[in-house]
């Protein structure tokens, strides 16, 4: 590990212009590549001292070894250095881009005597004209074969094309009118290519002149009595109605766009693309990215359009790219992307409207992608299974933890303060062992103390079912099970094994050092020694262990850190469920509830006939009987039920600091 002082620049040595800056490590590979309006600010950024870097950039100046900077005249001209460099030397240190596979494009070879279609992969060809692209390629070719009967253009390879010219005859598609068969001279290498070009502005979006004009012949035809071209004509129309139905109207004719979404957390992001292109969605795409380096949205949009268009130009870059948040050096962008494209490129967040709706469909698809890609890693055993292997490489344990126990404490300002307990077996969540806990040994805010208190209920449920069970033998003279008495729910004996039964090899906690030895104290209490403990700390993603002053770094693309942090993230996501259900319902409690037999439509009629609950509780047991459905002795019950209930706090004006008197309606 090095110390970044030692291959620190002097002052005055890097310069206050923008550029790019590589770091390097001993042996000499590039590890990350970085640009900057000013070399000299954000350089000096990098050698603050280790502990207010973020883990990620720490990690990335003491594995370098020096530093070096190229100097350019504008920002543009860092942005294009910057991603030529990435695309070189590939650092290990900057953003990484995984399942980008190369997406099929619809392509037309105009560079040929004779266009052909056909689907293309890769790098881009002068000369052909792409469309796209898809998700799949099975998309282009349904397409394709709907439109060939109205555009019938060459679709076959060359050595088809060769053979079929020597033979003299056509292949089938020639025979069923699917192509013009120009390699038999039934059209002239002219006419053929007016066909290909009339195929390519109907894919760019100039749809309806060629469904007026055909419309136009039907008629003419039918009318002339030609009714067998007339439904030819028909089902012409109706195959690029067809056509056109696969890519779906979503903004207006003229709008060719690019909108970007994002879903993303700690450790990934997808990124989904949608290419609107004459107001259709003519093509989507989308990746997964290793959040390598500490990089917001913000610098996340920026890299995703490196790479969308880093090799692009010219029509292939929209006139407007809609994303979800505007890069740190948007004019920049911006300029390289109208550089590219050789005209001006709008680069904006959309806030109303058409596009506005679109992108949240297009972050839709983000979120679903992300999900997918976590189910699929999830889901693979031999992924499980290294995962675990490093969780017990990393945390010393003696085999790996088959089954993870994680704790998470949750509340609202010190009220309703709950806790959960999610369970996962060989690396799969196990729902059904799923627990929450109130907590009940105190009242207020204290997640150290609450930790404590929901480990200690949990094991001491295990150990008085173990003893239960007999595991340990019957008890001897005097002796007491450490978790006191067996709960009424497990005295039951029907065979099966009760809840809390089984023992973790792990426990997570969601915290760190304070949260661990709160937990590891609590086992230490009860005699437990077999369960290991760690702790997740969320800002940092660190794993804790009890007694260390360090945390353990496990790698940002480590299958354990992973799993580990999708252990604490579903604990999180179900400790905050309960304790909404539970605020939702407190805030819903009336005194009326107190008062048997007493139904909704009644306390309703109750709060109706009197404003509020505080000129009910002001209001005599006559008065009560006054209301419809109210007899003396369901009024007097009411009565004895709002004297008996505690007073509210007072509401309170959080702007002015006002207490504000209860005239309003309150809910029973």
């Amino acid at each position: 590990m090095a110390d970044p002082s030692s291959y620190r620049p002097k002052p005055g040595q890097i310069p206050d212009s923008p550029g790019v800056y590589k770091f390097r490590d001993e042996h000499r590979r590039v590890i990350y590549v970085g640009k900057a309006k000013s070399l000299r600010q954000r350089l000096a950024n990098y050698f603050q001292p280790l502990t207010s870097l973020h883990p990620r950039t720490a990690t990335m100046v003491t594995t370098a070894a020096s530093v070096e900077w190229t100097v350019v005249s504008t920002e543009v001209e860092a942005l294009q250095l910057e991603y030529s460099w990435i695309k070189e030397f590939d650092p290990r240190f900057n953003v990484k881009y995984r399942d980008d596979k190369s997406y099929p494009y619809l392509a037309v070879t105009m560079n040929e005597e004779f266009p052909r279609v056909q689907v293309m992969r890769g790098h881009k060809k002068k000369g052909v004209r792409y469309f796209g692209p898809y998700a799949h390629a099975w998309a282009i070719r349904e397409t394709v074969d709907l439109m060939l009967r109205v555009f019938p253009v060459r679709t076959c390879s060359a050595g088809v094309f060769r053979n079929a010219a020597s033979a003299g005859r056509p292949c089938l598609l020639g025979y069923i009118g699917k192509c013009s068969a120009p390699c038999v001279g039934r059209v002239t290498p002219e006419e053929h290519r007016e066909l290909a070009e009339d195929f390519s502005a109907f894919m760019a979006g100039r749809t309806g002149t060629y469904i007026r004009r055909l419309e136009k012949q039907m008629t003419i035809a039918a009318e002339d009595m030609e009714y067998e071209k007339a439904a030819r004509l028909r089902d012409d129309i109706e195959a690029l109605r067809r056509a056109m139905e696969k890519n779906a109207v979503v903004l207006a004719d003229a709008t060719d766009a690019d909108l970007i979404a994002l879903a993303e957390d700690e450790l990934e992001a997808a990124v989904q693309i949608f290419h609107v292109r004459g107001g259709r969605v003519r093509g989507q795409r989308g990746w997964i990215t290793d959040k390598v380096e500490a990089v917001d949205t913000a610098g996340l949009v920026e890299h995703a359009l490196q790479q969308l268009y880093g090799e692009e130009s010219g029509d292939a870059v929209p006139k407007e790219v809609l994303v979800p948040a505007l890069p740190e050096d948007t004019e920049a962008v911006s300029a390289w992307l109208s550089g590219r494209r050789g005209s001006l490129v709008s680069l904006r967040v959309p806030q109303r409207g058409d596009k506005k709706d679109l992108m949240e469909t297009v972050a839709r698809n983000a979120q679903q992608a992300l999900v997918l890609h976590k189910t699929k890693r999830a889901g693979d055993l031999t992924t499980r299974s290294r995962a675990l292997e490093e969780i017990a490489e990393a945390l010393d344990l003696d085999s790996a933890p088959l089954r993870i126990e994680c704790f998470d404490v949750s509340h609202l300002q010190g009220e309703d303060v709950v806790a959960s307990m999610v369970v996962f077996e060989d690396g799969l969540p196990r729902k059904s062992e799923y627990r929450r806990f109130q907590i009940k040994g105190f009242e207020g805010q204290d997640d150290v103390r609450s930790m404590h208190e929901v480990i200690s209920r949990r094991f001491r449920r295990y150990l008085a079912e173990k003893d239960r069970t007999g595991e340990w033998g019957p008890a001897g003279d005097g002796e007491v099970p450490v978790g006191g008495e067996v709960p009424a729910e497990d005295a039951q004996d029907d065979g099966r094994p009760k809840r809390f039964a089984y023992p973790p090899q792990l426990v997570v906690v969601d915290g760190g050092q304070p949260q661990v030895a709160a937990a590891r104290r609590a086992l230490d209490e009860l005699g437990i020694d077999d369960v290991a403990v760690c702790g997740l700390a969320k800002r940092l993603e660190e794993v804790w262990l009890p007694g260390d002053d360090d945390p353990v770094v496990l790698p940002r693309s480590s299958e354990g850190l992973y799993l580990l942090q999708r252990v604490r993230d579903t604990a999180h996501d179900f400790a905050i469920r309960y304790q909404r259900s539970k605020r939702t319902k407190r805030l819903r409690t009336s005194p009326l509830d107190a008062v048997p037999g007493l139904g909704e439509s009644r306390k309703q009629a109750l709060i109706k006939h009197f404003g509020s609950v505080k000129r009910l509780k002001q209001a005599t047991i006559e008065q009560i009987c006054e209301v419809p459905g109210f007899g003396r002795k369901t009024a007097e019950a009411v009565a004895v039920a709002l004297a008996q209930a505690a007073p509210a706090a007072p509401a309170v004006n959080t702007v002015t600091g006002e207490i504000m008197e209860d005239d309003g309606g309150t809910t029973a």
